[in-house]
């Protein structure tokens, strides 16, 4: 969880999180250097599931998460918002989808949408980007990944970080690794409540035309640039063990 000036919400948020975290699980909070109490609130969850840090400078929301990411232990990973809800079952409804499918890299659900007092705007977010499209393709053109919503398996960790900067934001970035290297499974049942409020770190209101083909330009370089890097530390390696094993198999001169 990154979390910045986040007094107002933070509180419902934590407990919804903690009320499903089981003997093992941990709940990583970096705090981007929130000036309003937030920091204090979180140390007032006497936890030991809690692992708190805090940036001595104002990072951003991508360098945040990107820290939490880096500090995780787990084999699955809940990317969480602090400003959201979780909804009963969810860890367990999304462990059971990796353990249904090794190749599985990310995990998604549905989501209730709710407004700054809680209450449902709309039951169904994927409903209101007329279902949900896990592809490349489909995340270009209209982009259904939501952070608070994910799942990802460790080893997704290896190939997306760091997070290019110049993409949108991480979750799209992850949903589309995910769909590159492994599969991505869609749980139709809500598991969230993702809160629209004035503050939220997303944006809540419609962009310009240019700015959405500006981002989706980024996200698209982004990929190709990643997936090239990979192949070709992947071929690195490959001749440096290729090489190595023949290496072994020479005689020894005496």
């Amino acid at each position: 969880m990154a979390t910045y000036n986040g007094t107002h919400y933070l509180r419902e948020q934590l407990r919804s999180v903690l009320d499903q975290l089981l003997q093992g699980d941990e709940l990583i909070i970096v705090d981007d250097d929130s000036q309003d109490g937030t920091f204090e609130l979180i140390l007032s969850f006497e936890s030991s599931k809690v692992r708190i840090i805090r940036n001595p400078v104002n990072l951003g929301v991508l360098a945040t998460f990107e820290r939490g990411l880096l500090l995780a232990k787990n084999e699955f990973i809940f990317l969480c918002d602090q400003d959201d809800v979780w909804l009963p079952g969810k860890r367990t409804a999304f462990l059971a989808a990796f353990a249904q499918d090794p190749s599985v890299s990310v995990v998604i659900s549905d989501s209730q949408v709710i407004d700054a007092q809680g209450r449902v705007i709309a039951p169904s977010f994927m409903e209101t980007r007329r279902g949900f499209d896990g592809s490349l393709l489909g995340t270009l053109w209209r982009n259904r990944y939501l952070g608070c919503a994910m799942a990802l398996r460790r080893r997704l960790l290896s190939i997306s970080l760091p997070v290019p900067r110049q993409v949108p934001m991480h979750d799209m970035w992850f949903g589309a690794m995910g769909q590159i290297y492994g599969k991505v499974v869609y749980l139709p049942t809500p598991f969230l409540q993702w809160r629209r409020h004035t503050d939220n770190a997303s944006p809540s209101h419609h962009q310009s035309i240019s700015r959405k083909f500006s981002w989706r330009m980024a996200l698209f370089v982004s990929v190709c640039l990643r997936m090239v890097s990979f192949k070709l530390g992947l071929q690195v390696n490959q001749l440096c063990n290729t090489h190595a094993s023949k290496e072994a198999e020479l005689p020894k001169r005496r």
